[in-house]
């Protein structure tokens, strides 16, 4: 004989209005399963007390995009209504509860991006949960590369290296890229005394050092201006003699002798009436 089971559920009552749910003007949830095109979210997300309702739709949105969508300010401002200052407010709010980083990174060619990236478990990554010994280790910091040389002037005088190191100074107020530390400085201070040796004026060293420079963020702008300072290197100037003195030119005098004229620094005879000469003995 079959025995019943009394964890067996009951047959499903039909909902009265009122008679299951004692709060009647709450919330009632109809749910229906999703099978794609879902996202799980987080109820400390959903219900943060802290965060605004724009930063928990954005939050929202965000976490349900495919890796690699675009989620600047002005592409989030172009999907909602909401303009830029509110939306860029908002993500601030995400980077500071931990919901959102946003990091820049160097590709190829000298460019820099922005990385996004979302965070559905705030303070956890993905090694958090992986032991100690699977974890990479992280990448040790190298020292930084050494500036490439520059020309050395052929008499460094005091003068001339100070003259050099407040050219590349003043540099910062053409370009604010270029602000270089005093080590960067005083390598490079060299090469410049170097043009102003070769007779280059200060205003042509800068303008061939900033010409042409990229719009681009520079990686590092000292390296680039030691490239140029060996490679557009004028060459030196050509070596004049100095010209010869020119001869005394004496007044034109009378002779007191034949009244001819002739060039001396004093009146008298000319030096065919002289008689004091050796050829007129």
């Amino acid at each position: 004989m079959d025995t019943e089971n009394p964890s067996a559920p009951t047959h499903a009552k039909s909902r009265i209005p009122g008679e299951n749910h004692p709060h009647a003007g709450g919330l009632i949830h109809e749910h229906t399963r999703h099978t794609t095109r879902f996202t799980v979210i987080g109820n400390h997300l959903a219900q943060h007390r802290s965060l605004s309702g724009l930063a928990i739709g954005l939050a929202v949105y965000i976490q349900s995009l495919p890796a690699g969508a675009p989620v600047d300010i002005k592409s989030l401002a172009a999907r909602f209504p909401e303009g830029t200052t509110r939306i860029a407010a908002a993500l601030r709010e995400l980077e500071a509860h931990g919901y959102l980083r946003r990091e820049r990174e160097r590709i190829g060619g000298g460019r820099i991006v922005t990385r996004t990236i979302s965070c559905n478990q705030p303070g956890r990554s993905r090694n958090d949960h992986a032991p100690h010994s699977a974890r990479p280790a992280r990448p040790k910091k190298s020292p930084p590369r050494p500036l490439p040389p520059v020309p050395r002037p052929s008499y460094p005088a005091p003068a001339l290296i100070q003259q050099a190191t407040d050219l590349l100074t003043d540099l910062r107020r053409h370009d604010r890229r270029l602000l270089f530390s005093e080590r960067d400085t005083a390598h490079l201070a060299p090469g410049v005394a170097a043009w102003l040796e070769r007779d280059v004026t200060p205003t042509a060293v800068r303008e061939s050092l900033i010409m042409d420079l990229p719009s681009e963020p520079l990686c590092r702008p000292a390296a680039l201006l030691a490239h140029r300072l060996t490679n557009r290197l004028p060459p030196l100037s050509p070596f004049r003699a100095p010209a010869p003195p020119l001869a005394a030119s004496h007044p034109l005098q009378n002779c007191e002798g034949c009244d001819r004229a002739f060039r001396a620094p004093h009146p008298g005879r000319c030096r065919g009436c002289r008689t004091d000469l050796p050829e007129a003995a």
